[in-house]
């Protein structure tokens, strides 16, 4: 099926960091008539705002990249929220797009739907077929439910929505805030700071915590406080201490990359080209998004080092969690899909630092 240039297309969740980065790429490829709204214009858990945005608005084509997301942290604490909240924010936004005839969805997800024990790399096929990571089970469930409502929507009504599950994003407007931040942009940031406070910069240290306070404090507190705050998270002007042992390994995809891969997949894989229909049981339909390549979180603290010109220490807590080991996904179907990334990590690391720059300077 082919998207028309002019045909209404809705991203739902259009300012985060993947929807945005699907956004621009859809602008960039000739796309005039995209949807999207705020959190504050239309919010996803109300069914019937929902329902009248969609019966106001009849968008041909839905990218659902919106979902309730956090780090283990947040998703230990507040269980009942990761599973609640993006259970209704799918079955309203599938749900709707059912009901008003549209012609294809892109459904986003997420690794975690995979085992914790699953054999490397994790192919497709790998889903249910083992317990679960405990610490993000709810999120991990709620989105195995998202991608099984669009395979069996298709299986039953012959609909085109196609699920994808990406691996370790990063890339510009990513969340740098210490307390919730994913590993990456969390590594870039302390590292950044910990230059700043190692070369005695205390304009840049400002300037990156009126940005973004830190449990309340500013650039506008006082060196003492200020300090106080960053050693809580392991940034000092000696060294900069990072969680774990550094050995797990992980895959990051750079997000315009995500962005593109997807916008590739609306534009040229429909669901009888992923799922063998009429041979029995029709599963694991959906498709890994990533890299295939993986790096130890001490290599990405080296390189990160590297970047920024970082001449302090660094060293690695061991009594805080590893979290999972290692998680590498097969990209095997992706790359027979026609589809390869082109960004490695060492470019990743060098634009994701420019990027992290150029705010403190519009500022």
């Amino acid at each position: 099926m082919t998207m028309e240039k002019t045909a209404k297309i809705y991203v739902a969740g259009h300012r985060g960091l993947v929807g945005s980065a699907i956004w621009n790429n859809l602008k960039q490829k000739g796309y005039t008539c995209l949807l999207g709204r705020s959190h504050k214009e239309l919010d996803l858990l109300d069914g019937q705002a929902v329902k009248r945005f969609f019966d106001e608005e009849r968008p041909e084509y839905v990218i659902l990249a919106a979902a309730h997301v956090g780090g283990i942290m947040a998703n230990s604490l507040y269980r009942a929220d990761f599973i609640y909240q993006n259970l209704q924010i799918q079955q309203h936004v599938i749900g709707e797009s059912f009901r008003h005839g549209v012609k294809k969805l892109l459904f986003l997800g997420s690794t975690c739907i995979y085992p914790r024990n699953a054999i490397q790399p994790i192919g497709e096929d790998a889903l249910l077929t083992s317990p679960l990571e405990y610490t993000n089970e709810p999120y991990a469930i709620a989105k195995i439910a998202g991608l099984k409502l669009c395979e069996s929507f298709n299986l039953q009504y012959g609909t085109n929505y196609i699920a994808v599950m990406p691996t370790n994003l990063y890339g510009p407007h990513d969340n740098f805030h210490l307390e919730n931040s994913h590993v990456l942009p969390a590594m870039i940031r302390k590292i950044h700071l910990g230059k700043c406070l190692h070369e005695g910069n205390w304009m840049a240290v400002r300037k990156d915590m009126n940005l973004r306070p830190v449990e309340g404090v500013d650039g506008s507190h006082t060196e003492g406080e200020i300090l106080s705050v960053l050693r809580k998270y392991g940034i000092t002007a000696q060294k900069v201490t990072l969680w774990g042992t550094g050995k797990p390994l992980r895959e990051f995809l750079w997000s315009e990359e995500m962005a593109d891969a997807s916008v590739f997949i609306m534009e040229h894989v429909d669901f009888k080209d992923i799922c063998k229909l009429g041979s029995g049981e029709s599963r694991n339909c959906h498709i890994n998004i990533g890299t295939g390549k993986e790096i130890s979180i001490a290599c990405l603290a080296d390189r990160i080092v590297r970047e920024t010109g970082y001449h302090g220490k660094v060293t690695f807590d061991a009594t805080k969690p590893d979290g999972t080991m290692r998680k590498l996904t097969d990209v095997s179907k992706l790359h027979s899909l026609g589809w390869h990334h082109k960004i490695e990590i060492e470019e990743g690391v060098r634009r994701m630092y420019q990027w992290y720059l150029s705010q403190a300077i519009k500022e």
